[in-house]
């Protein structure tokens, strides 16, 4: 592992400098994706006359692309390097998203998201490692926090692209500002190079035949539980998010009656509440340990729940919006901080992108859930719900023996 001081304002090697940039841009460049498909979905089931169930499930095989793309690409990546699998996924990730715009019909339009989900996926996992190969233990969860924040840069490049592009050009001209990754890869070629920590695990990995497989995460009881456990916890975090952010405004609107004209500004304030809350996130877990990080923000999200139900106004919506956002994702990069800690560098890739991607793949279905709940229960009840979850996701954390271990 390269050295460097344990503060972030310390000289970094150029090659740390570009690992940031990199892994930064590629979430960047996965989430604006998302937020395309977002904003384009009432086109798309106004111009081929879908249901609306059609229309969910063309995010739900997103997803599911992920965790074929997680599984697929965090063993390629243990078994060949971290740079060139980060590259092959960027280069799926964005010619997928550029042949929606040839995208007309909905089987077409699934094949795409299911590829691009693939390139996705398997992108996590890959970066997340690079991070954790070339950087301090002392740094990692403020570093992965620092690339989690460029998937919300990506958010809202998205959001200002789509509000020019859709009403001039149509939803399909969007999806052709996926072939921008195409560029890093030329970059991340050029510049970023394999750690030594990976470098030499990889050498005695080949020496000894070393198994790189899916069922070394369950190889003992205690390592299967540990799994379960941390995939529950994604499980959680993803399921807050998209069920959150889909349902927010909507939610408010509906059961308080407000309606909310400045859209974007809540969009752009819940962003910053997210980014604040990553960033205090990783400063929290390397300087008192994952522990006491993830308790804090659990037990917060579990309460700030709650603070829609007293929302009376666009600006408290506002303002609930960037507090909910603070607390459920300002975890978001704590947990690839803590599986590359848990798991050794042969399979830390591997590890990342099952993990993460099995949340993706089910916590996905949350706005399902959601919808659900709103047609047949209060605001309340759905608050409690998700309320309940943030607990049940902490309960868990409590229970695993090798989070009560890591320290910061």
């Amino acid at each position: 592992m390269q050295q460097t001081s344990t503060h972030l304002g310390s000289t970094m090697t150029t090659n740390q400098r570009w690992v940031m940039a990199s892994t930064a841009a590629g979430f960047s460049l996965e989430n604006m994706d998302i937020m395309f498909l977002s904003f384009a979905l009432a086109p798309i089931i106004a111009e081929l006359h879908i249901s609306s169930t059609a229309a969910g499930w063309i995010g739900s095989i997103t997803n599911l692309g992920m965790l074929a793309g997680g599984a697929i690409f965090g063993l390629v990546g243990d078994r060949i390097g971290r740079v060139k699998t980060f590259t092959y996924t960027i280069f799926i990730f964005a010619f997928a998203t550029a042949a929606m715009f040839f995208a007309h019909t909905l089987p077409m339009i699934y094949t795409m998201r299911f590829l691009a989900g693939i390139g996705a996926g398997g992108e996590y996992g890959v970066g997340i490692a690079l991070i954790a190969e070339n950087f301090q233990p002392g740094l990692i969860g403020r570093l992965t926090s620092v690339a989690a924040i460029g998937g919300q840069v990506g958010a809202i490049f998205a959001a200002v692209m789509a509000a020019y592009i859709i009403p001039a050009f149509g939803w399909n001209a969007l999806f052709l500002l996926g072939v921008i990754p195409v560029i890093l890869t030329f970059f991340i070629r050029r510049h970023v190079h394999e750690s030594s920590e990976f470098l030499t695990a990889h050498a005695h990995a080949v020496k000894t035949h070393e198994k790189i497989a899916v069922s070394r995460l369950f190889a003992t009881p205690a390592l299967a539980l540990q799994t379960l456990g941390l995939m529950v916890m994604t499980i959680v975090q993803i399921a807050g998010y998209f069920g959150l952010m889909n349902w927010l405004p909507s939610i408010v609107q509906k059961q308080q009656g407000l309606s909310v004209s400045g859209s974007s500004l809540w969009m752009v304030a819940t962003i910053i509440g997210m980014s604040i809350g990553m960033m205090v996130f990783g400063t929290i877990m390397d300087s008192f340990g994952p522990r006491w990080a993830f308790g804090i923000f659990l037990l917060g999200s579990a309460v700030v729940m709650f603070t829609i139900l007293m929302v009376k106004s666009a600006i408290a919506l506002i303002l609930a919006g960037a507090l909910i956002g603070f607390f459920s994702n300002g975890m978001f990069g704590g947990y690839g901080a803590v599986i590359s800690r848990l798991y050794p560098t042969a399979i830390r890739s591997t590890a990342n992108s099952i993990i993460m991607n099995v949340g993706r793949a089910i916590g996905g279905f949350s706005s399902v859930v959601i919808g659900l709940l709103m047609d047949r229960y209060s605001l309340a009840v759905t608050m409690g719900c998700l309320s309940a979850l943030y607990i049940l996701s902490f309960l868990v954390m409590e229970a695993l023996s090798g989070m009560r271990k890591l320290t910061h």
